[in-house]
Order: structure tokens, then sequence, then C-alpha cells
């Protein structure tokens, strides 16, 4: 029998098997450090045909260098989709009692119950693109 080289039980870049707990970490006041983020294009979800009034589809690239921190935040009113396009990076998930180690080639789901905080614990910056829809223009949470 062949090996896939995959550990059982636990899921690229997902809450590993058995730590996946509502409310298993507290808030924490980090802030950012050694971040970029920048917005490369957004679309106005109430002048399309979908009709979302009030509502923003944005895209945006982020990089956080070595040691960098993308502060705590919530998704609960922000779902997104994160693609780490390079380098390694950890999250710190409200809804999960471990650190979920997120990889090059992953996607991260952000939705209703996420609120969370990242760090880049290697030695090369990580680059991240950010779909999300947010009510608020000005909104500048990470």
């Amino acid at each position: 029998m062949a090996s896939t080289g995959f550990a059982v039980g636990a899921h690229a870049g997902e809450c590993p098997t058995g730590k996946f707990k509502p409310n298993a970490r507290e808030a924490v006041t980090l802030a950012a450090s050694g971040v970029s983020d920048t917005t490369l294009g957004s679309i106005d979800l109430g002048k399309e045909k979908a009709k979302i009034k009030g509502r923003e589809l944005r895209f945006r690239k982020m990089v956080i260098q070595p040691g960098g921190v993308v502060p705590w935040h919530s998704h609960d009113d922000r779902p997104a989709l994160i693609y780490v396009a390079e380098g390694e990076i950890i999250e710190y998930a409200s809804n999960c009692a471990a650190p979920i180690h997120h990889k090059a080639g992953e996607i991260r789901t952000e939705r209703l119950g996420t609120s969370h905080w990242w760090k880049n614990l290697s030695d090369a910056p990580v680059v991240l693109f950010i779909a999300d829809v947010r009510a608020d223009p000005n909104d500048k949470h990470m």
C-alpha cells in the first residue's frame, strides 16, 4: 500500500482534527506590524445584477514580512477567501485550540464565526491574495 504523505485527520490549512472548538482563543491586542495591504480592485455589488446594496467585493494583496503580525479581527460581517501565494504563515483562530499552519498554494475561507490573527514566523515574506465582501468601504480591518 502506498503512502500519501499526509497526516491522517489533518487537512492542509485547516484546524487540526479534534481542535475545533468555539471560543477556543481570546482576542489579543497586538498591533499590525510588517504588513502592507494594497487594494487591487473593487466592485460595488449594489450596482451589479446581484443587487447586494451596501456591499463591496474587494480584491487585495497583502505582504507580511518576517515577524509581521496581522492583528485580531472578525469575519462575522466580512466573508473572505485568502490564497497563500508565497511563503508560510501561522493563524491563531477563535474557533481552533491549535495554531493553523498555512503554506503556499492553499486557500483559507473566512466566514461567520471566524475571528483571528496571523503571524509570519518564517524568515521570508508571505504574500496573500484576498477577496472579501465588506459593507463599509472605509473599513480598514485586515
